[in-house]
């Protein structure tokens, strides 16, 4: 269900509250129902176990597991509530530890790189679409009618139309490609560079370069302002976070995180009065004001946090931490542990939906 579906019920709780003889039952009917369209559900990638596991929000216990298929890392949930896509990939696993050398000499599978589509109401895969070469993020139109994809193999992303499941374009973009994010009027898509220490605007329509911006070495991740005036960019080698100027495509501030960080996934909050980085191989989640562009509070969560997402109504982040097979729930306030929750064999991503 809809944001907008889950306020308009919530304002039908209210209006029944002020109802005559009869209102309490109308109430108590219509709170309840407003208190359904509210709930959501975290899917977590689990690249080992090749599954999702599924955790209700409200209670933050798993409620399910849903095969997908080969590695799945970058997952997203579509617009409407109804679909949760997974990137796949029948590329091998190869740990920053092994050498390029030994990563080449393993099997590679293209017929099992794609897209799964996952249908939210029978949690089960019910389509697998093209996703290029080696898809490892993407994002997902507002109108939920095309998907933004890395290639981290073929140094491209690829557009691809869920509805003829065809890839309708392809654009070169930074070296190792991993992270995809939609400006929020949905115009322009970016591309975080991992070898080239770069990002790269795309017109959403056109598929044309508008720009390159350098940023610290081996950018993983990106999140917007709502109103999309900067982009906060983690870079894990710098242990940094790059802030852009979307109207200029300069970098405006470089900012530090705490010792030892490795960034990695980035949210910012559903208002835009915070910006969460999840650390990698820090083992911490940083909270960052971005009215000053100053780390405010960290917190030590699982092993190596990749992924990392926050509820509709901001007040808890999950992160997928994959060595610790399992997701920490925080609250986004005061940046405490909810709770520890065990997910698939190496948890890599996260995304909040109905």
């Amino acid at each position: 269900m809809t944001e907008r579906a889950s306020r308009r019920l919530a304002l039908l709780a209210l209006a029944a509250l002020a109802c005559g003889p009869g209102g309490d039952d109308r109430a108590r009917g219509a709170a309840d129902t407003a208190a359904a369209a509210t709930a959501h559900l975290a899917y977590v990638s689990n690249e080992d176990s090749q599954d999702l596991t599924v955790i209700d929000t409200r209670t933050d216990s798993v409620v399910a597991t849903i095969p997908v298929g080969t590695r799945p890392r970058g997952v997203e949930v579509s617009p409407d509530g109804r679909t949760v896509y997974v990137a796949l990939s029948g590329s091998p696993k190869c740990p920053p530890t092994m050498s390029d050398e030994e990563c080449e000499k393993l099997e590679v599978d293209k017929s099992k790189d794609g897209i799964a589509v996952v249908e939210v109401a029978s949690r089960k895969t019910v389509r697998v679409l093209p996703g290029g070469s080696d898809p490892e993020e993407f994002d997902v139109s507002p109108d939920g009618r095309r998907l933004y994809v890395s290639n981290e193999d073929a140094n491209v992303a690829s557009v691809v139309d869920v509805a003829s499941g065809e890839v309708v374009d392809t654009v070169p973009v930074g070296r190792e490609p991993e992270g995809v994010r939609l400006r929020p009027d949905g115009r322009v898509f970016y591309v975080t560079g991992e070898t080239d220490h770069d990002v790269t605007a795309v017109d959403a329509r056109t598929g044309e370069v508008v720009a390159k911006v350098k940023v610290g070495r081996r950018p993983r991740a990106l999140d917007f302002l709502p109103d999309g005036s900067r982009a906060y960019v983690s870079s894990e080698v710098d242990g940094v976070v790059s802030v852009i100027d979307l109207a200029t495509h300069r970098v405006v501030e470089t900012i530090k995180l705490p010792e030892g960080s490795r960034p990695m996934g980035v949210v910012v909050s559903p208002a835009g009065d915070r910006v969460y980085v999840a650390n990698g191989r820090g083992g911490t989640v940083s909270a960052i004001d971005p009215a000053t562009n100053q780390v405010i509070a960290s917190v030590k969560v699982g092993e190596r946090p990749w992924g990392i997402a926050i509820t509709p109504d901001g007040r808890k982040l999950y992160t997928a931490n994959g060595p610790s097979n399992d997701v920490t729930v925080v609250d986004a306030r005061t940046m405490a542990v909810i709770k520890t929750i065990p997910a698939g064999r190496s948890p890599w991503g996260v995304a909040i939906g109905g």
